[in-house]
């Protein structure tokens, strides 16, 4: 269908200068090459129940920051750390996934990361010190973190031709998911006794659901289309080292699609780690500051699977881009102003500038020809981009806490609205890392 079909003008401008690796990569349907019904089915539904479990880990969290920094006697700057483990571990850990996916294939690897999200959110609430509740977290955003560096990378290999609606399918589930930890996780520790530990160690579930398909698809070893089974020697003369690739930095996009996934992120880990809290302290119950966090995340469900299919179909991304940015900074102004009195407008309009993820993960898959040069990129904007993000969370819990307000806070996250914006009308320019480079 040409709505869905992302890769097509890029791929018809690179004709000529794509591999036969590239060609077998992208075989038509119904060939002999093409995978099995079946397993496609079965790739679709890991993908959703994986990218459930991509934020539940920050978002219960952020739902009951204040219960874990008295239970854990945590200062606000101790607290801003912790908001800010999530982009670390995206970061160290993001850049590993493609060789792991090399090595054990990239079905494995996201079995592994669930399996790592399920033990380390059953663990974290009862280990007992903060040093061992950021182990346990950081374990658990490890598995986040291959998986999210290969959710794009297994679109582009399994469903060339629908990367919009694939990405736009996860990205909604995964919106979905953080949805639903930020407004149930404090009802769920109501009706549990109000015990925050039992609150937080319930997510454990859902991640243990996940790996489930994920283990079919590691004993099936049927390869990739295009691509030889895990562990297969390369032929010779096309090994990783000799594999002719852009070298990323070079590419003016892929340094502005790592700045707006970056700035983005930031936008992301403030909202899902201090939001409850800024509304708590403007007089919101907690109950109700979850579910106010809740309707910002929740906006990404229909806006998810929108927006990538909207954005697939144009050449330049900019004005999407504009628009959502254009909503967080009217959000952070009315946060700023009146954080109670429209307290459920602003928490509309900054989930609709949170939306920014799934455009940036369809903009990965855009801009680049090959299943080899999505790999690339999506290691390089990701993990470049949650190091860009690191400070944002930290920053605002210093400035709280030395501040008295959220005054300052509010203001720098506003701020960081503008460069988010230029970012990402950079990124989302008709060219492709392979032209460039």
């Amino acid at each position: 269908m040409p709505d869905d079909e992302t890769q097509t003008p890029t791929l018809n401008r690179g004709t000529a200068a794509r591999t036969p690796h590239d060609t077998r990569a992208q075989p038509l349907p119904g060939s002999a090459d093409a995978p099995a019904p079946w397993l496609l089915r079965l790739i679709a539904v890991g993908l959703v129940l994986a990218a459930l479990n991509l934020r539940p880990a920050i978002t219960s969290l952020g739902a009951l920051l204040e219960e874990v920094r008295e239970g854990l006697h945590m200062s606000g700057s101790l607290a801003g750390v912790l908001t800010s483990v999530p982009p670390l571990c995206f970061a160290v850990f993001g850049v590993m996934a493609p060789r792991l996916a090399r090595r054990f294939g990239a079905g494995a690897v996201v079995c592994a990361g669930m399996a790592a999200i399920a033990v380390g959110l059953v663990v974290r609430p009862y280990i007992g010190s903060t040093a061992g509740f950021l182990a346990a977290s950081a374990l658990a955003l490890m598995g986040i973190a291959v998986s999210n560096i290969l959710m794009p990378v297994i679109v582009k290999r399994w469903f060339p031709d629908r990367v919009g609606t694939m990405t736009g399918l996860y990205s909604m589930a995964l919106a979905l998911g953080t949805a639903l930890a930020a407004a149930v996780t404090v009802p769920v520790t109501g009706a549990l006794g109000g015990n925050w530990q039992t609150g937080l160690g319930v997510w454990a579930a859902l991640a243990a659901v996940a790996v489930l398909p994920w283990i079919v698809l590691v004993r099936d070893r049927t390869p990739a289309p295009g691509q030889p089974a895990p562990g297969t020697p390369a032929p010779a003369g096309t090994s990783a080292a000799k594999a002719p690739g852009p070298r990323i930095t070079r590419s003016r996009t892929a340094w502005g699609l790592a700045c707006f996934f970056g700035l983005q992120a930031t936008a992301a880990y403030i909202t899902m780690g201090w939001m409850p809290q800024i509304f708590r302290d403007a007089g919101v119950s907690a109950g109700t500051a979850g579910l106010l966090l809740a309707v910002t995340m929740a906006m990404g469900v229909p806006l998810a699977f929108v927006i990538p299919r909207v954005a697939s179909r144009l050449k330049q991304q900019g004005p999407i881009v504009v628009v959502l940015g254009m909503c967080g900074l009217i959000g952070y102004g009315g946060l700023y102003l009146a954080p109670a009195a429209g307290a459920w407008a602003w928490a509309l309009l900054l989930g609709v500038a949170n939306c920014a993820f799934p455009l940036a993960l369809t903009m990965i898959g855009m801009r680049a020809r090959s299943g080899a040069g999505v790999v690339r990129l999506s290691a390089f904007a990701q993990s470049t981009g949650y190091l860009i993000s690191i400070p944002g969370p930290l920053l605002v819990g210093v400035l709280y806490q030395h501040s008295g307000g959220w005054g300052l806070p509010i203001a720098l996250m506003a701020g960081l609205m503008i460069p988010q914006m230029v970012a990402g009308i950079l990124a989302g320019r008709d060219r492709t890392i392979e032209d460039e480079c």
